[in-house]
């Protein structure tokens, strides 16, 4: 076939010219015969060219940076911190779906929502008490008493107070010692969602939710889901549970002492026990009785 795209004729056999190596000097051809690239003619005498070689490809080397166990280390190192961002960015979105959804289902009445504390004290097999109530079986006193003592516009804000919030901020660039901004709607959202220890990352994400769970909920379900989540000692969640567990009645039957009693025992419900106040705490339950008995105009949402 090398050969016969030479043309060379019938005469110039394989065994004619003697092709033993790469190269062969032909004497007395003709070069107009020459086919290149496969012979080239130089002062009358047709050589012909040596046979491309195909050179093999070589494999490619994977380059490391640095050099011995730190080259391995970044090498195993890169996949490892892709997994992480990747299973991060699946529990972010996770714990930002989830509470969406959760809000929309406890519009629902037949749904008890649970707090994260209780889930922690299921978890650790700790076990709790909690009995959820109606907010229509719930005296008017006790719910007109926590209102008054946690959240006095509870009926007017979007979910947060922003004035109080404000306040808040300019104390704390003053250096001045601050005080709690939480509304009843942000403090909902942290006990079905978030942690208890204060940081400011939870405040960050405790706001969007509850101005997204004011926009969900009706006030009145708000409170009740408050009600019913808010710890009132050591293993004790909801009003029900805190009334027979402290004063040996249903959360119906409270008188105006004991629900201002137990509506100041909110903000530190280890610490605080209303069948023994303090003086401290009798003073302030006296302050709460008063401003219950004149709420009727600030507890038209609650109607």
């Amino acid at each position: 076939m090398f050969l016969r795209r030479l043309s060379l004729g019938p005469a110039m056999t394989a065994k004619a010219l003697g092709v033993k190596s790469d190269a062969a000097r032909l004497a007395g051809a003709d070069c107009h015969r020459c086919v290149r690239p496969l012979c080239r003619c130089r002062n009358g005498i047709l050589t012909l060219a040596k046979q491309a070689r195909t050179k093999k490809a070589k494999p490619a080397v994977r380059r490391r940076t640095g050099t011995g166990k730190i080259a391995s280390w970044q090498a195993n190192l890169r996949p490892a911190m892709r997994r992480w961002v990747k299973y991060g960015g699946y529990l972010l979105a996770v714990m930002f779906v989830v509470p969406l959804m959760m809000t929309v289902i406890y519009r629902l009445p037949p749904v008890h929502p649970v707090s994260t504390l209780m889930l922690k004290e299921a978890v650790l097999l700790k076990g709790y008490d909690r009995r959820w109530v109606a907010i229509d079986d719930i005296s008017p006193v006790l719910v007109h008493s926590v209102m008054m003592s946690e959240d006095g516009r509870f009926c007017e804000h979007n979910g947060i107070d922003w004035d109080a919030l404000n306040q808040v901020i300019d104390d704390a660039l003053d250096g001045e010692k601050t005080r709690g901004a939480s509304t009843i709607v942000m403090q909902t959202a942290k006990n079905l969602y978030l942690w208890s220890s204060r940081s400011y990352v939870r405040k960050i994400i405790e706001i969007p939710l509850a101005w997204y769970m004011n926009v969900v909920l009706p006030k009145k379900r708000i409170m009740e889901i408050y009600l019913n989540i808010a710890e009132w000692g050591p293993g004790i969640y909801g009003i029900e549970a805190a009334s027979r567990y402290h004063f040996g009645r249903s959360s119906g039957k409270l008188s105006a002492k004991q629900a201002a009693l137990l509506a100041v025992t909110l903000p530190a419900p280890k610490t605080r026990n209303p069948a023994k106040p303090g003086r401290e705490m009798t003073r302030l339950a006296s302050i709460v009785q008063k401003r219950a008995r004149q709420a009727g105009g600030y507890i038209g949402c609650l109607q």
